[in-house]
């Protein structure tokens, strides 16, 4: 690691740890620094604050903004993975029909959590939309890859168009579910796919926490390896990586850790296409450098965004998906025209 991207890594750590404390702060009810440390030494007294600045700290600003630093941190660093195994720099990670599977499995959830409560009633309510998310999740994942596994190279294109698929499939389903829902229902499903942090808690924090910090940190141990894709599948090959294992093993983790957070705060499009590109140009292309200083820009960005969307029509909130797609969408297009020919049509198999 040379010194200027130390530096970066150190001066990315340094703005999480600011930006966090400003996210905290700020909101409809601002809350000091004394007022968090004070919070902080009332917790073994059985959450008996004294102001309520102190029990809207600990209860939900705290755990909403480490909600959004680790799903900023999931969402850059699954799209370097995806951009590594597709040797694209545009790909995001959707294209692989995961969130778009884990969206359509938290639909269900909305739709039909009465049912589904009837049907298994040893399984608690609040378990239902990560568990039904990840499972639509994986099966998205393994329709698209099996539909492109087809031919015999596995290229970007017909990676694309397979996504393309089944994104198309999951959006008309959800479509059906939101039509014969009530009111309340359709209104959840299509504010929810949307993006929001509202709903954050502890549970759902701890949650995305005990099962995305693993995947990151497994996808770390494999920057070496990832390294070696970007030389074509059998230069890869030839320096002793086992592609499909890897690529097998990488597609597990992103699905898991993506598909857990989507079912948790619904769809929040671009994250995976914005933070990797610009920290590549930061930083290069070594994903030794290039994962955690995605992860730590990813999470800076993200909690930087919900702030805004829950300042700038306070009491009120936008959802943050909206921002995140106003922004994703005109800079991919930028970011296609500008460098799309220079990586043709690389796959993960040709």
């Amino acid at each position: 690691m040379t010194n200027r991207n130390r530096n970066i890594q150190i001066l990315l750590v340094c703005f999480l740890v600011i930006t966090i404390f400003v996210c905290i702060s700020r909101g409809a009810i601002p809350i000091s620094i004394p007022q968090m440390i004070s919070a902080c030494k009332q917790l073994g007294s059985g959450y008996n604050f004294s102001e309520t600045e102190e029990a809207v700290f600990i209860q939900l600003r705290l755990p909403r903004v480490l909600l959004c630093a680790v799903g900023g941190a999931i969402l850059s660093v699954s799209g370097v993975l995806m951009q590594a195994l597709f040797r694209n720099p545009i790909v995001e990670p959707g294209i692989l029909g995961t969130s778009a599977g884990a969206a359509l499995g938290a639909s269900c959830v909305i739709g039909f959590a009465g049912s589904l409560s009837v049907m298994l009633p040893m399984i608690p309510v609040i378990w239902f939309q990560p568990i039904v998310a990840t499972i639509f999740a994986s099966l998205a994942t393994y329709l698209v890859i099996q539909l492109s596994g087809r031919a015999s190279q596995v290229t970007t294109t017909s990676l694309l168009l397979s996504g393309m698929s089944i994104n198309a499939i999951a959006v008309s389903i959800m479509g059906f579910i939101s039509y014969f829902s009530r009111d309340p229902q359709a209104r959840s499903i299509t504010f929810w796919n949307l993006g929001t942090f509202s709903g954050a808690g502890w549970w759902q924090c701890w949650m995305v926490l005990g099962i995305g910090i693993p995947c990151i940190g497994y996808c770390f141990r494999k920057s070496h390896q990832l390294n070696t894709l970007l030389l074509g599948y059998t230069d890869a090959l030839y320096s002793g990586t086992e592609v499909k294992k890897l690529r097998n093993q990488i597609l597990f983790a992103n699905t898991v850790m993506v598909a857990v957070l989507t079912g948790f705060v619904g769809v929040i499009a671009f994250m995976g296409m914005i933070v990797p590109h610009i920290m590549r140009l930061l930083v290069g292309s070594h994903h030794r450098m290039l994962l955690p200083a995605a992860a730590l820009s990813g999470a800076i960005l993200l909690c930087l965004t919900d702030l805004f969307a829950r300042t700038i029509i306070a009491p009120a909130e936008l959802p943050i998906g909206i921002i995140t797609s106003l922004i994703g969408a005109p800079l991919f297009i930028f970011l296609y025209r500008k460098f799309s020919p220079l990586y043709g049509e690389g796959g993960i198999n040709d």
